[in-house]
């Protein structure tokens, strides 16, 4: 049967307006204060590169794409035409943000034009260990689409109650569309995604000369745009994998009670490992980062350059941040086991698990840096600003909007018809919530209440207190984003039945809901990732010297 595509015309209009928008953020960001680029705004600019792409690849969306739910009234993917749309769309737009990144930067203003009598080429620019790690998670992609390829097709089947009225275990009723056609679009995804990043690669080693940079910050800045580029195409590639996967492990239906996704298991560790795999900086931006650290009696130290410090203690708290994620990622994988895959609440749990392992780690990186270089009589200091203002708003307005989605969809599921088979989502919401909120108190204590450490610069303990709080602040705004989203995409049933008019169905109210949900969930990873360093100030003071008292 033939692939019809009804693509309207104004559908591309909002694609055109983005790709508009990012351009024009991107020039903006690129130009500096004083009319002309610098080191530090081409830095920017590849950064931004980087997130808007990565955000811009996403594809939640499709995560079921090919599976025919028992429930007629739960969006699905089953016609090609329709899975095509939606792999399409992260895949182009996660090519198009890196490939408008190259076409955003200026071009010479000077009198005289930099240019190099050598011929630039891929190989010149490419980090090959990335490269290689890339290629291999396309080929196991690639296997794992083939895998989805060879499954047959299973109609969904309808529950049957036994006439005594018993009830026994609870089965799986979805079906699946034949194999080959799922495989045949995401396999489509797969090449379209391979032969932009080959163009686009070729873009980065062919675009001009950056004035504001030497000949060696312009081949690295070619390396950092590949590094960014090559890591956000591999996730891509898993979360294709992670599709098939999810589509080649359902059982049969009314065959098993339960069923895990290998393939989805390994998707979060890829984007873990690509998200540490950091590009190199530019040498001419590095080198004012590193200034020469002298011990300060005056109290003032700014944690933005608290990674030159050279203390033990210091040492400690920075390496502690690396050791976050890990606590995170590594207790998801193992309730995601353990929940399976179909459980509805399985991401409120997991962002729970997730936010309270990252506090119970750093109530031991407070204990352990106590224990090693606390004294009783030692000056305890504390910050002059102890959160930033922009993580505080982030995390009251997180509060606020989990509130304002917390009451809404318990009216929505109060409002749905009797006898529909839709648990509260809002309760195992509000309960981890409180969960984790119990969990941030010791760690909060255990931060105020530390032992001042053992130092002639006065100003570092209050410096490691900032950093701890801004970390503690951070993840729980991460976490109150996480459950807002996740409860609107569960719950969007009940946002439809709630805000359904005549003039607007509920299906509309129901997919709005979701794409809320999703753009929540994708805010709090990126808030997640952001360096606690990143929100310090500059110049201003931020520690002051707290009344000398014994340590409790």
């Amino acid at each position: 049967m033939p692939i019809q595509f009804e693509l309207p015309p104004m559908a591309l209009l909002g694609p055109l307006l983005a790709a508009v928008g990012i351009y024009g953020l991107l020039r903006w960001v690129v130009w500096a204060p004083g009319g002309g680029t610098s080191p530090k705004s081409i830095s920017d600019h590849a950064l931004w590169v980087g997130v808007i792409g990565w955000l811009a690849s996403t594809l939640q969306g499709a995560a079921n794409a090919g599976i025919i739910f028992l429930n007629p009234h739960t969006p699905s993917l089953q016609q090609p035409s329709d899975i095509l749309e939606a792999l399409a769309w992260p895949v182009v737009g996660c090519l198009g943000v890196h490939a408008l990144g190259q076409l955003s930067y200026p071009g010479p203003r000077g009198s005289r034009r930099l240019a190099t009598l050598s011929v630039r080429r891929v190989r010149d620019f490419l980090p090959w260990k990335l490269a290689w790690t890339t290629l291999g998670i396309f080929a196991a992609s690639a296997g794992t689409i083939a895998w989805a390829a060879m499954q047959p097709a299973f109609r969904p089947v309808p529950p049957v109650t036994p006439p005594n009225g018993t009830t026994g275990p609870t089965f799986f009723h979805d079906g699946r569309i034949p194999g080959t056609e799922l495989a045949a679009c995401l396999a489509t995804g797969l090449l379209l995604l391979a032969a932009g990043t080959v163009l686009v690669l070729w873009l980065i080693s062919r675009r001009r000369q950056l004035e504001a940079l030497d000949a060696g910050d312009n081949a690295l800045l070619r390396t950092i745009a590949m590094n960014r580029l090559l890591r956000t195409v591999s996730t891509v590639a898993a979360g294709l994998a992670a599709i098939a996967s999810n589509f080649a492990s359902r059982p049969e239906p009314a065959t098993a009670t339960s069923w895990t996704n290998p393939v989805g298991l390994v998707a979060p560790v890829v984007l873990f490992v690509m998200w540490l795999w950091q590009p190199p900086k530019l040498a001419s931006f590095r080198a004012p980062e590193v200034p020469v650290r002298r011990p300060s009696s005056s109290g003032r130290k700014n944690v933005r350059n608290l990674r030159s410090e050279k203390h033990p203690a210091a040492v400690l708290t920075v390496s502690l941040g690396a050791l976050l994620g890990l606590a995170a990622v590594a207790p998801a994988m193992a309730v995601l086991l353990f929940l399976g895959s179909t459980n509805p609440a399985r991401a409120t749990v997991i962002s729970a698990v997730m936010a309270a392992c990252v506090l119970l780690a750093i109530l031991a990186g407070e204990l352990l840096l106590e224990r090693n270089y606390g004294a009783a009589a030692a000056v305890r200091g504390w910050p002059v600003q102890p959160v930033a203002p922009a993580l505080l708003t982030a995390a009251i307005v997180g509060l606020l909007l989990l509130a304002v989605v917390i009451v809404m969809t318990a009216v929505g599921e109060a409002t749905l018809p009797s006898g529909t088979p839709v648990a509260p989502g809002w309760i195992p919401t509000a309960a981890a919530t409180a969960a984790v909120a119990v969990t941030a108190v010791p760690a909060t204590q255990a931060v105020r209440r530390r032992r001042g450490i053992v130092t002639s610069d006065d100003g570092l303990d209050a410096a490691l207190r900032a950093v701890t709080l801004n970390r503690i602040v951070r993840i729980l705004a991460a976490f109150l984003l996480a459950q807002a989203g996740g409860l609107l995409i569960s719950a969007s049933r009940a946002w439809g039945a709630l805000l359904e008019t005549q003039t607007v169905p509920a299906e509309w109210w129901e997919a709005t809901a979701a794409a809320a949900g999703y753009v929540l969930v994708a805010a709090a990873v990126l808030l997640s990732l952001i360096r606690v360093t990143t929100f310090g100030p500059r110049g201003a003071p931020a520690a002051r010297r707290a009344p000398v008292e014994p340590a409790r």
